[in-house]
């Protein structure tokens, strides 16, 4: 009897772990399918393109595009792509949403923020979130290392609250200290030239002069050229030091990695 009633403890305890296991497995491969766990891709370059065009590059690059803003750029086309977030090339998981900044076919103004106290990635994110791009970052030494002393708009002081073109360049005067004036240059090599901007400001630097290949006629032209030389790849510089790019549309140009 007591055999019995032995098997049956063990019969059971088996048959609750088979059951234990086949739900862990049930609720693995749920979590995978929603979450699409380590199925990432990479965000396609939207620049440029109309929304319909971006639509369809999204499906063929497994992403979803939302239009969340609008810029004014007086060369650029109205109604196509100006920026996105995330940035092409990053990656991202599929289904994610790209949410796409269109520029506007008529201008419009939007309201100058504060940026006086802000660090320079913080006011950045600040003027995208109003329509405004960064523009020059001027770099004088200052206790207040990596905070805002000033913006401006066209060489002129802008003050908070005023109305400014929408697409407009802020410059600012940033605060930085003798032990904190270097970073590092990054590889721009193949990126188109808002990508490139935004690559030298992450690491607190400027663009220098730009060359544009003969072919490149047009800004529509301009705006989908991409980078095949650079000046100082991979060097030590001060703090909003300027960065000289050269772009063309022939890709067959682009050094191997």
């Amino acid at each position: 009897m007591a055999e019995k009633k032995d098997r049956w403890i063990v019969k059971n305890l088996a048959a609750a772990a088979v059951y234990v296991a086949a739900l862990l497995v049930v609720i693995a491969v749920g979590l995978n399918l929603i979450t699409r766990h380590g199925k990432t891709v990479t965000a396609p370059d939207f620049t440029n393109l109309t929304v319909p065009e971006a639509r369809k590059l999204a499906a063929e690059g497994q992403v979803q595009v939302k239009v969340v803003d609008s810029v004014f750029v007086r060369r650029l086309a109205g109604g196509v792509v100006y920026r996105q977030q995330p940035k092409a090339g990053a990656k991202v998981k599929k289904g994610r949403s790209i949410f796409l900044t269109i520029n506007s076919v008529v201008p419009r103004k939007v309201v100058m923020p504060n940026l006086y106290g802000y660090s320079v990635s913080e006011a950045r994110a600040e003027l995208q979130n109003r329509g405004l791009d960064l523009g020059k970052l001027t770099y004088v030494k200052d206790i207040a290392t990596n905070t805002v002393l000033a913006q401006t708009c066209e060489g002129r002081e802008v003050k908070a609250g005023a109305l400014v073109v929408s697409g407009s360049n802020i410059d600012l005067k940033v605060g930085v200290s003798d032990d904190q004036n270097s970073t590092t240059v990054p590889r721009l090599i193949g990126m188109k030239y808002v990508r490139a901007v935004d690559a030298l400001h992450d690491r607190y630097l400027n663009v220098g002069r730009v060359r544009f290949d003969e072919d490149i006629r047009t800004y529509a032209d301009s705006m989908n050229a991409v980078v095949y030389k650079q000046d100082a790849l991979g060097e030590k510089k001060p703090l909003g030091t300027t960065v000289g790019l050269r772009l063309t549309l022939d890709t067959a140009k682009l050094p191997a990695e």
